[in-house]
């Protein structure tokens, strides 16, 4: 017992404190970013249904976007962290100036088919037109925005990996700051001036116009270059980055750069893809199954949603810690960082489920008065709390093995555990039953789909990180 409290105190707890302080302010950021889109359906929906839907629409079409950009420039932590871990400071700038030239190409992509693709898409999906319209106009207005949220993200993976996670949370919340103010000007106009601060409003700003939804998006793009720009700053005259000199002599595109960049991101990127896409298809699916199945579902997802920022803040810190080790050339090490930090995921695995359990009902309330809605809420974040182990398990056992710069075969995996495991089977619980035995599931049948996904994805990370960690 001695020497186990010895081995805690010298080997364990020095590691599990530098993974927890270097995770903190990420969840912070991912906090504050998270804000913004609630902010945005705040207000739009205080203005009117139609910018609501219109916003709400748009979004659920620009988010994977930037998601699917933010995990592919996450590839350039790791490649950071090694550098910074073997000490070739002099590497690292070029290599984050190949992260800004993809970043740059990327969010230009999103931008033009944010502005150019969109009404099809509304077609398909039989958005109304009124909505379609309104929609399509807050799309392009945050066209604007996506080229300096991607170069926002490519500094913020530098930043991450050498191990100074704190700006993107202080820059975070400078862009939450300003989005707020810059919807209630742009959304609401003069006259919502005017219902604030009454005549103390200026002749001019009482003539602004209410902008609805198209004023959201430029608001939210005007948030987005605004945390680029700081981030710039920061990274400019902090001095934790003055060894690196980043904006010293700018590098042109270098296909080797490029390329790892690509190799190691790319995977990330259509990992996190997948699972924005299993959501959206399980709410898709269930739209059929009335206003009380679908309000109950997004309550549910809403709240575990936001407990899921910490073990994936977790493993974003873990990819640092892991990578770091490796750069130093001690991969014994590096496979004690990382079954470290898969302990501590499932210590926070089971701090979420306690804290699903017992704040379920109250919190729940605050969503909606509708007992049927509750009712069935409650029973759905039931279910959540028993996959709290293999999310946070997968999603940790994901982080460790890109500390390895393993991407490839995580991506495989998730694709395999969403889409076929928890959707494909989620979809036949709630539509079919099992073989005859049980009536259909309705939404329980997606939600044990969830559990069994994210059970599988578990279980097939973990024997990868066990099989990758005792290479020499």
């Amino acid at each position: 017992m001695a020497g186990f409290a010895n081995d805690f105190k010298t080997t364990y707890w020095p590691e599990t404190r530098a993974l927890i302080l270097l995770a903190l302010p990420i969840c912070g950021a991912q906090l504050a970013q998270a804000g913004m889109s609630v902010v945005d359906v705040m207000m739009t929906g205080r203005y009117n249904a139609t910018s609501l839907a219109a916003v709400s629409v748009g979004a659920s079409l620009w988010m994977p976007l930037m998601l699917f950009i933010t995990g592919t420039l996450m590839g350039l932590t790791p490649i950071v962290a090694h550098l910074l871990g073997g000490k070739r400071n002099d590497d690292i700038r070029p290599a984050v100036h190949q992260g800004l030239w993809v970043a740059l190409v990327l969010g230009i992509i999103a931008a033009i088919l944010l502005r150019t693709s969109i009404m099809p898409i509304f077609e398909w999906m039989d958005v109304p037109h009124h909505v379609a319209q309104e929609s399509a106009a807050y799309l392009s207005a945050v066209a604007f925005g996506m080229p300096g949220i991607a170069l926002f993200q490519a500094l913020r993976a530098f930043s991450d990996g050498i191990n100074h996670t704190r700006p993107s949370l202080w820059i975070s919340l400078v862009g939450l700051a300003v989005n707020i103010p810059a919807n209630y000007l742009l959304i609401y106009g003069g006259d919502g001036l005017v219902d604030l601060f009454g005549n103390a409003v200026p002749d001019t700003l009482q003539q602004l116009p209410a902008l609805g939804a198209f004023g959201c998006g430029i608001a939210t793009a005007l948030s987005m270059w605004t945390m680029t720009l700081a981030m710039m700053l920061y990274t400019r005259r902090g001095r934790a980055y003055q060894g690196i000199a980043l904006w010293k002599r700018f590098t042109p595109p270098q296909l080797a750069g490029i390329k790892e960049l690509v190799v190691v991101g790319m995977p990330i990127g259509v990992a996190i893809f997948v699972e924005v896409t299993l959501f959206t298809l399980i709410a898709l699916f269930i739209a059929s199954f009335g206003e009380v199945t679908v309000g109950a579902h997004q309550i549910a997802l809403s709240f575990t949603s936001i407990l899921f920022m910490l073990p994936l803040s977790l493993s974003m810190a873990l990819t640092v810690r892991v990578g770091n080790t490796l750069g130093q050339h001690r991969r014994q090490l590096a496979s004690h960082v990382a079954w470290n930090g898969i302990v501590v995921s499932v210590l926070i695995a089971a701090f979420n489920s306690l804290l699903l359990w017992v704040t379920a009902k109250p919190v729940i309330a605050l969503y909606t008065s509708n007992p049927q809605i509750q009712a069935l809420a409650f029973s759905i974040i039931a279910l959540a709390v028993i996959f709290q182990l293999s999310d946070s398990l997968q999603v940790n056992l994901a982080g460790a093995l890109r500390g390895y710069k393993d991407t490839r075969i995580v991506m495989v995996i998730t694709v395999l555990s969403y889409w076929i495991v928890g959707l494909g089977g989620g979809h036949w619980l709630g539509t079919h039953g099992v073989n005859g035995l049980t009536e259909p599931l309705g939404v329980h049948g997606y939600w044990i789909g969830l559990i069994a996904g994210l059970s599988t994805a578990a279980l097939l990370l973990g024997w990868r990180l066990k099989w990758i960690s005792q290479q020499e």
